[in-house]
């Protein structure tokens, strides 16, 4: 079996050992159900909904850990699970009520890839089939369920994702990814890689902190528990427990920023430019993150940012997260209010399908189809060709994409560039390195693309442009 396989069955076999049953287990199951649900019926986001029903419903510690590892791993498992329970039904799966099916992938991760002993894994998934369906389609889900636990996980994709099935569906099944994407993240990174990279989307991504310069610092973070980041200055990861418990976090100079995030960021405010350098802006800075790095550095260099959003509610958070000098309008990127040229440093975080996050984000997945990489293609060039109007001769844009899908990335820059000859790429690997000097692995330029099984990151891309 090939190591980036077993890399991910050791890596998911978290929390979930043996323990007693009983209300809190069975409280911990319908606290994951019920997020699996809202994600499937009201496009809900997972790491946004977890917390606060982990909160709501007094769920702490080994009970918390679980019934993140239940959601998060359900989610992020549900291509492969559905192989199997395929297999292992007597209906067609679509002819399943879609909240049992939901019961059944719970119960499907629990044998398969956790330490939950299969007699409990079947037993307290067939309570839960119980209270959301009744009593007959429990009986049916003990029936699934009791199949699925004859065979480990290695033995099912044996079936399922067999040697000498087409290479892509045996990685869709086995590594648990749509087809479509997998053939996207095959042309971005290489056969040689794809199946280390469809693996690491399947670990659990590192919590990354930022320390927002001139409000917090690494240190503080560090004293609080956090450990040194291998890239940027103003990161530290965070092994274990809340970020919300650290003080700094908590009063808004801190928050959880991916390490990748905060490296396009910093490489805008060191690509060198010519002339002067005091008006930055964020043309779609909603909820805050890279905004929020941008204005601290702004202040110390004595510039200002002017961060906009489309969306008020997200101007809103962008609010949240920038210092006072900073200002924030709710405002189209693509068709802005201000002067062409106005602007030294301009960064574009365009709206894309989010590839490059399924670590953190596992649903994605499942929710976009190879469409939706058309129908946010003019959306893309339009922020990039504006961007490219907003800042001066001599002033650089960045654009950023947290995809790796080469539609999103470098064919959108190409296009854009083709119609205009006042406009030059900065070798951005090159400005990452002047960062952190032991960052490699991001390509040969003129582009930098980061990834999750090279640098632990997000696979978030950067193209630095200079108007001439």
């Amino acid at each position: 079996m090939p190591p980036a396989r077993n890399r991910r069955h050791t890596q998911n076999r978290r929390p979930g050992g043996p323990r007693k049953t009983g209300r809190p287990q069975d409280l911990v199951r319908r606290t994951a159900f019920d997020v699996i649900r809202a994600v499937e019926t009201r496009d809900a986001y997972a790491n946004l909904l977890l917390p606060s029903r982990l909160r709501d419903r007094g769920l702490t510690g080994r009970d918390a850990a679980l019934a993140t590892e239940l959601t998060y791993g359900t989610l992020r498992g549900r291509g492969t699970y559905d192989a199997v329970l395929a297999l292992c039904s007597d209906r067609e799966l679509r002819r399943i009520d879609a909240p049992l099916l939901d019961v059944l992938r719970l119960g499907a991760h629990q044998i398969l890839a956790t330490r939950i002993p299969s007699h409990a894994a079947v037993a307290t998934t067939v309570e839960l089939a119980r209270s959301v369906s009744g009593p007959g389609q429990a009986k049916f889900a003990n029936a699934v369920l009791r199949k699925v636990a004859g065979r480990d996980l290695d033995a099912w994709l044996a079936i399922v994702a067999p040697a000498d099935a087409d290479t892509l569906t045996r990685l869709s099944i086995a590594h648990s990814h749509p087809k479509w994407i997998v053939s996207a993240l095959r042309d971005a990174v290489g056969a040689a890689e794809i199946e280390d990279l469809l693996a690491a989307d399947n670990d659990r991504p590192r919590v990354t902190l930022i320390a927002r310069p001139g409000r917090a610092t690494v240190q503080e973070l560090q004293e609080a528990g956090a450990k040194p980041a291998p890239y940027s200055p103003y990161a530290a990861i965070l092994g274990e427990g809340d970020p919300a418990d650290i003080a700094a976090v908590r009063d808004g100079r801190a928050a959880v920023q991916d390490e990748a995030s905060q490296m396009v960021a910093l490489a805008l405010t060191e690509a060198p430019l010519d002339g002067p350098d005091a008006r930055w802006a964020d043309l779609c800075a909603g909820p805050g993150g890279k905004a929020g790095l941008l204005s601290g550095l702004a202040t110390q260099r004595d510039a200002r940012l002017l961060a906009a959003d489309i969306q008020p509610h997200r101007a809103g958070l962008v609010r949240r997260a920038v210092d006072d000098r900073a200002g924030v309008v709710a405002a189209d990127g693509t068709a802005p209010a201000w002067r062409p040229g106005s602007f030294d440093r301009v960064m574009v975080d365009a709206p894309c399908t989010g590839l490059g996050a399924l670590r953190r984000r596992p649903e994605a997945r499942w929710r976009r189809g190879p469409e939706s990489v058309a129908e946010l293609g003019p959306l893309q060039r339009g922020l990039l060709a504006s961007a490219l109007d907003a800042v001066r001769p001599g002033g650089v844009v960045a654009y950023v994409t947290c995809s790796p899908h080469i539609a999103e990335t470098r064919v959108v820059v190409d296009d854009v560039l083709r119609k205009r000859d006042d406009v030059e790429r900065l070798d951005a690997p090159s400005v990452l390195a002047s960062v952190a000097h032991d960052l490699t692995g991001l390509g040969n330029g003129p582009y930098a693309q980061f990834w999750p099984h090279r640098h632990g990151t997000d696979a978030m891309f950067l193209a630095l442009l200079r108007r001439t």
